[in-house]
Parts: C-alpha cells; sequence; structure tokens
C-alpha cells in the first residue's frame, strides 16, 4: 500500500488515482475499498463535493440482488411499483424503483477510511500513471481512470435528452404513492417530451421537465416556466423551491466505438466518458455498477491492464446495444417531433419483463421481435430506411462500425 505526499516535490501517490467524482468513479472507489481494504485510493474532483448535484434512479431489476446489496448505502427513497401516462395509455408496473441522492453519495464515500478525496481542483492533464492538478500538484498512481464525464467525439452520432428538475415542497400533499416514470399526456414541444415526478413525501416532489431533441441546447427558464404551469395544471401550489438541477445526456444513434476507445490510449476512461450508458434513456448507473464489479475482480490493477478490461467490456457492450441505436434512429428520424411520443406509448403497452429487460439493456432475441412486430407507430416510409441504417431524408447514415 502507498499513500502519502513528498512535500519536496509537491507529489501524492495513491494504489489508484481516480479523476472526475462523479457516478463511475464513486462507485469504483466504493467496490475497490470493499474489496481491496489495503488500497490507498484518490478521487480528484473539480467540484467542492462529489456527485455535483444529481438524483440518480434505477429500476430494481437493473442490477442484480448482489449490486443492490453493495448500492444499498447509497440509496434514499424507495418504491415498490412506478407509473407511466400517456394520451391513449395509462398503466402502473410492479417494479421496484431506486433513487440516490448526490448528497448520499458524497456522504458515503467521503466515510470510507481508505478512500481520501481531494475536491474544488481541476485536472490538468493525465496520463497512464499520473494525475497533474491545476494547482500544480502531481499524483501518481498504478491506475489511472478518467471519469470526468461525456466528452464531445467525432466518432459518436448523437441525439438528446435533456431536462430540468425542481425539488419542490407544496401547500398541499400531491396524492402520488409512487414514481411517475412518464407523463407524456402535455403539449409536445421541439420533441418527445414528458415530465418525471419523485414523491419524496408528502408535500415533497421532483418534478422534472424532459424531452429528446437533436440539439443539445438547454433553456433553463423556459423548462422552469413549464414545472410552473404543469404544477398548475395539476392544481399544486409551489410552497418552496429546494433544490434545482438540471443535466444533458448523450443518446447514441451510430458511431465508430473502435476509433472512440482510441482517443484514450493515455488513461483508461469510465462512465460516460467511456460512452457506457443506455443508448435510449442516457442513464449511466446499470453500466456503472458492473464497471465498478469488474474492476474490482481484477488480479492486475495496472492502466494498461484494467484498461484493456474496459475496452473490451465497451467494445461487447457496444455491439449488443446495436438493437437499441436502431430504435433511437426510430425515435429521432422517422417519428415527426410533435408524434414522437406514439413509440414509447406503444412501448408501454408490452409485457413487464420485457420493460424491464429493456432498462437494463438486456432484451433477449425474443423481445427484439416483439418490439418490432405490427404496425410502427412512424410512417412505414420513414421507418424502412432507419431499419436500413439510412436517413429517410437522405442525411449521411450514421457510423455503425464496431
Amino acid at each position: 500500500m502507498t499513500d502519502g505526499q513528498d512535500l519536496r516535490h509537491n507529489t501524492i501517490t495513491a494504489d489508484v488515482a481516480l479523476a472526475g467524482g462523479g457516478l463511475a468513479n464513486g462507485l469504483i472507489a466504493w467496490r475497490l475499498a470493499q474489496a481491496r481494504p489495503d488500497l490507498s485510493i484518490l478521487i480528484v474532483e473539480a467540484g467542492e463535493t462529489l456527485g455535483g448535484n444529481h438524483t440518480w434512479s434505477f429500476h430494481e431489476t437493473d442490477v442484480t440482488p448482489g449490486q443492490h446489496d453493495w448500492l444499498e448505502p447509497f440509496i434514499v427513497h424507495r418504491w415498490d411499483s412506478q407509473l407511466v401516462s400517456f394520451p391513449k395509455r395509462r398503466r402502473r408496473l410492479e417494479t421496484g424503483y431506486r433513487s440516490i441522492t448526490s448528497e448520499r453519495f458524497d456522504d458515503v464515500l467521503r466515510g470510507v477510511p481508505n478512500i481520501k478525496v481531494i475536491s474544488g481542483t481541476p485536472v490538468d492533464w493525465l496520463s497512464a500513471d499520473a494525475i497533474g492538478l491545476a494547482d500544480e500538484r502531481r499524483i501518481e498512481s498504478a491506475l489511472v481512470i478518467d471519469g470526468r464525464g461525456y466528452a464531445p467525439s467525432p466518432h459518436l452520432q448523437l441525439g438528446w435528452q435533456k431536462f430540468l428538475g425542481q425539488h419542490v415542497r407544496l401547500e398541499q400533499p400531491h396524492g402520488l404513492d409512487a414514481p411517475v416514470i412518464m407523463d407524456a399526456d402535455i403539449p409536445q414541444e421541439g420533441g418527445y417530451r414528458f415530465i418525471y415526478l419523485l414523491p419524496f413525501s408528502d408535500t415533497e416532489v421532483l418534478i422534472e421537465d424532459t424531452y429528446y431533441a437533436d440539439d443539445d441546447a438547454l433553456d433553463t427558464d423556459a423548462l422552469r416556466q413549464r414545472i410552473a404551469s404543469y404544477a398548475q395544471a395539476r392544481n399544486w401550489q409551489i410552497a418552496e423551491v429546494i433544490r434545482e438541477e438540471d443535466g444533458i445526456l448523450p443518446i447514441t444513434l451510430g458511431g465508430d466505438i473502435e476509433a472512440y476507445w482510441a482517443d484514450y490510449l493515455k488513461a483508461p476512461p469510465a462512465g460516460l466518458r467511456a460512452a457506457l450508458f443506455h443508448p435510449v434513456t442516457g442513464y449511466s448507473l446499470p453500466d456503472a455498477v458492473r464497471v465498478a464489479d469488474l474492476i474490482a475482480s481484477r488480479p492486475s490493477l495496472a492502466s494498461k491492464d484494467v484498461g484493456e478490461a474496459l475496452r473490451t467490456y465497451a467494445i461487447e457492450t457496444w455491439r449488443s446495444q446495436r438493437f437499441y441505436r436502431l430504435l433511437n434512429r426510430m425515435l429521432f428520424w422517422a417519428a415527426r417531433p410533435t408524434e414522437r411520443y406514439k413509440v414509447l406509448q406503444r412501448f408501454y403497452g408490452l409485457p413487464p419483463g420485457l420493460i424491464e429487460r429493456f432498462y437494463a439493456g438486456q432484451n433477449t432475441l425474443a423481445d427484439k421481435i416483439r418490439l418490432l412486430a405490427g404496425k410502427p407507430p412512424v410512417p412505414i416510409h420513414r421507418a424502412l430506411p432507419c431499419l436500413a441504417g439510412r436517413h429517410p431524408d437522405g442525411i449521411s447514415p450514421p457510423i455503425e462500425r464496431a
């Protein structure tokens, strides 16, 4: 075990150094600390707190029971079912739903003896065995992982899921007994749009306005107004906005994963930076959990060995998700923006097991056939080019090299 600082040379040493204190790196640190309490683990985060300002949610079936057990200390909210609402469909799904807050995330990780945190300090550069900080300190480690979030790349073709959420306290109880994963029975503006609701108590609820769009611009003022209008339509009087969060998540339409990974030869990436997220939802927690388990089980924690394992996992995952990228092209290219909700409205009429496997990114061949069976919820003349990997308007098709 190494854990020290050479004050003469302003150098810090650690067995594992993680650039970025978001979800992926935080879970890697947690699993390594459990599996190898002899290791010194260092997380470097540009912000003041680990995890930033986020709420991460997942279906209970997104992870295995064993993974759920080790995630348990991070979980703040638990529900036994979830709801969806569309113009022509209402449904309750008896699938458990869980949420992690960045506040709990930060508290848990800072309480682990062999995890050290340097916060409020950006990374200036990194390599396979060192990290240079903006304050000119240097960190040396046999394993360096870059988990600083998604970085733009010419090798991925993307759409975007954008959102702004407000954790509010209402004057009166909201009446919800479960999360509303999608309320798409609202005006469709600029693309597929829905409201996401997490009831934290009888009077506290997270109201999140979410929409899928072709660009990554986020108009936060417009989303605040839309949240206020939604609350008013439900006769909810907002007494206080406790907290606000926003985000822009990448949604993959196509790409060249080999070329993408070739850009990360210096230090292995993780999380969104490794293109490890659900292609349709943009959520990264299931992959972050699997990657944390993968790294914790490695016999060697050298950057080269871990990097090769992560690269193999990422490329195999990408190949297995080709079908989901096809669905995204149907959603973004084949459906008219104001009618994209019909794709999801149809989806939520399918069997619960298929829906659970979809969110876990583990659909079977039979599931995929079922998803494409019957009359498509988009114009057929626009759906067929998408199936063949071409844009229906003649725009260059996505790169699908693997």
